[in-house]
């Protein structure tokens, strides 16, 4: 640490001050392709603090290791333990030869403190692709593989592109993932040794969707979830290179055996000291039952509520004869059929934009999207016949206050001989086939619910809807849905009387719920509390 304008500061502060002086130097095209955005001296103490065990050895390591902030916190925490380690040796993972100098820079200011705190230190410094190096170690048997008791990450966010070479080595170990994220995780896990802790900073997205359901059988089978730090801002964990990402910190510990209480964090950002804490079952955080193991993060009472009220619908799509898909018509691959308004030999092609009070509107005047599809047999595989269908948005605009936004749509409004579903919608049918207009009024108040928003965002960490997503709720019975139906007239009832109408008719024991009106206001939906 040689830079003269900060060779007065504290030693963390000028960590602090080499990290901003990289990151405003660094190209936003680097560090898109990289993957790079670097943890905030707050949030490097905030996961240091974190770690529980009290050894006297720690082999430390720091994959993707940046500049070093991280190792540093973690080295400031020990060194202020009352039970410091004997040793510390770090192992930090830096691919980008840029980094390499400010990252040897932090790591000596370590041994620094380390000497003054009485504590043996070392650290190396790999510039290797950390991917490839514990590929390459697992195929040959773990020989020459480096185990460790601790690892802080931080890892580099890209997606993995199926044809790539990093794909190609996980795929070589049975590694199946989408982003590098993920990827450093699955294969930092395989670096712990029997009871080694991991803490780490993370997109939340890897808690539910079908793109992350490999990596998480794999990593809750061999790892227990202790902690998990949310934030209510999801601009705020990164906020220097603008990422809207929500992002948490996790602690978890390589025994899959320790399942008891987890504890759940939440402030407004990293360096917020107003912290809410909460402790709930593991049984609750990971559904014992569910197949794809969803990571369902409840920070307060009224998520336990929303989460036990939730519980009161015990049916399935497979129970109501259901199914949830993706919408078949991928715009820009069927460009030469679509058509702006309908012509002869077309039908019509469904957009998000023709949500209106509960249905859909069609045609939309002014719309900049297409409104028909030609109906030809190269379009034949893109349609469904003719039925009464519930259409969910797959990705909720900002002005939209529900992460899931439903309507239904009326073949009788638009007397079409067959329609097609844009790959931006989900659609529920009945083996390709439409629904009982009495079962799907019901759905639509129901999703459209305060009660299922909240619960959603329990486990759903980002504005997308996919129909696993869908596929993993828990629905009323069939009789409810109908019932629940009734509520529903010419046009959807305001949100106050959809939550009134779910807890009368949706409900078997109405007294044991909130009212819908008192949900929506403690809830706060759209507004960025806890839930968000």
């Amino acid at each position: 640490m040689n830079r003269n304008s900060a060779s007065q500061k504290p030693w963390l502060e000028q960590v602090e001050s080499l990290r901003l002086e990289v990151s405003r130097r660094l190209e936003p095209e680097r560090q898109s392709e990289w993957g790079q955005f670097f943890s905030s001296m707050a949030t490097a103490r905030r996961m240091a603090a974190m770690f529980e065990g009290q050894r006297s050895s720690v082999r430390l390591l720091d994959a993707g290791a940046g500049i070093g902030c991280l190792s540093a916190a973690y080295v400031e925490r020990v060194c202020r333990s009352q039970q410091k380690p004997k040793e510390l040796s770090i192992t930090a993972y830096e691919l980008d030869p840029w980094l390499a100098e400010p990252l040897r820079d932090t790591l000596n200011a370590c041994h620094a403190e380390c000497q003054r705190a009485g504590i043996q230190f070392s650290y190396e410094v790999l510039q290797k692709d950390f991917i490839e190096t514990v590929v390459l170690g697992l195929e040959g048997g773990h020989s020459g593989l480096r185990r460790f008791d601790c690892a802080i990450l931080n890892p580099p966010y890209r997606k993995i592109h199926s044809r790539s070479e990093a794909r190609q080595l996980l795929s070589r170990v049975g590694i199946e993932t989408s982003n590098l994220y993920t990827a450093f995780l699955w294969l930092t896990c395989e670096l712990l040794g029997s009871g080694g802790e991991l803490v780490a900073i993370t997109p939340r997205s890897f808690c539910n969707g079908p793109y992350f359901r490999n990596f998480r059988q794999a990593f809750l089978d061999k790892m227990s979830l202790r902690q998990i730090h949310v934030f209510e801002a999801r601009d705020r964990a990164f906020r220097e290179d603008e990422v809207l990402q929500e992002n948490i910190i996790f602690q978890a510990i390589q025994d899959p055996c320790q399942r008891g209480q987890v504890v759940i964090m939440s402030s407004a950002d990293p360096e917020d000291k107003r912290v809410t804490t909460w402790k709930v079952d593991y049984n609750q955080l990971v559904r014992p039952e569910d197949p794809n193991r969803f990571i369902h993060i409840v920070t307060d009472d009224l998520g336990r509520q929303v989460a036990e009220q939730m519980q009161r619908f015990s049916a399935s799509l497979a129970d109501l004869d259901l199914t949830v898909s993706t919408g078949r018509v991928v715009d820009f691959r069927a460009a030469s059929f679509l058509r702006q308004q309908p012509e002869p030999n077309t039908v019509p092609l469904i957009y998000p934009g023709h949500f209106a009070n509960g249905w859909i509107t069609w045609p939309k005047l002014g719309s900049k999207k297409p409104n028909a599809v030609v109906a030809s047999p190269q379009t034949d595989s893109l349609l469904v016949p003719p039925g009464v269908y519930v259409l969910v948005k797959r990705f909720s605009a900002k002005e939209e206050r529900r992460r899931i936004v439903a309507a239904i749509y009326d073949p009788e409004r638009l007397s079409a001989s067959k329609v097609g579903f844009e790959n931006h919608l989900n659609y529920y049918h009945c083996n390709g086939k439409g629904l009982p207009m009495s079962v799907a009024k019901g759905l639509v108040l129901f999703l459209n619910s305060t009660l299922v928003d909240a619960y959603f965002r329990q486990f759903n960490g980002h504005t997308q809807v996919n129909a696993a997503d869908l596929r993993n709720l828990p629905y009323p019975g069939r009789a409810q849905l109908e019932y629940l139906g009734q509520g529903f007239g010419h046009q959807l009832p305001g949100q106050a009387d959809i939550d009134r109408s779910l807890e009368r008719h949706g409900s078997g024991s109405p007294e044991n719920c909130k009212a819908g009106s008192e949900l929506s206001h403690c809830v706060g939906v759209g507004k960025g509390t806890a839930l968000n």
